[in-house]
């Protein structure tokens, strides 16, 4: 069964660059986003603290070009991607770039360093296959006008909450 969900705008990572959003799954309280954070944020602090800084930036100074993402981490064409990191860095955070002027910060954890695909790792997985949906149904949306880019392609409008009645 797919996910009920709602495309959220972060305001304090969004900026006058690219529009950052996350998803709030309907039976929880935070955002995929957020949840990443609140995993993650004791054990790789300075890299939550990088993350959070590189988004702040692309929404705010750079707009979400491409070196900033390793692409293709997803279906053809579903913009599913993994955030870049230092080399040493564990952390992988996946996101849905819609060019440079739209991003949304999705989930994800810790890449151990004997995995070489996300397939191996449930966590990394679930992830990555959630975003995969979203990108999905958002297209479906976006292919039929309920949802449509606007302010040069830097937000959201329309219905973006998805239910089981959709």
């Amino acid at each position: 069964m797919a996910p009920e969900f709602e495309i959220v705008r972060l305001n304090n990572l969004s900026g006058t660059e690219t529009t950052i959003y996350s998803i709030r799954l309907l039976n929880d309280n935070f955002t995929i986003f957020e949840n990443f954070i609140l995993e993650n944020r004791n054990e790789f602090k300075s890299e939550i603290k990088d993350i959070i800084n590189r988004l702040d930036v692309i929404g705010k100074k750079t707009g979400a070009r491409e070196y900033y993402f390793k692409l293709n981490e997803g279906n053809p064409g579903d913009g599913v991607a993994a955030l870049y990191d230092r080399p040493k860095n564990k952390l992988r955070l996946y996101c849905i770039r819609y060019g440079m002027n739209l991003v949304i910060a999705g989930g994800g954890g810790p890449k151990p360093e004997n995995i070489v695909a996300l397939q191996d790792d449930e966590k990394l997985k679930k992830e990555n296959y959630l975003l995969r949906e979203v990108s999905r149904k958002i297209r479906e949306r976006t292919s039929t006008g309920e949802i449509c880019f606007i302010n040069e392609g830097k937000e959201f409008t329309g219905n973006t909450l998805f239910t089981d009645e959709d």
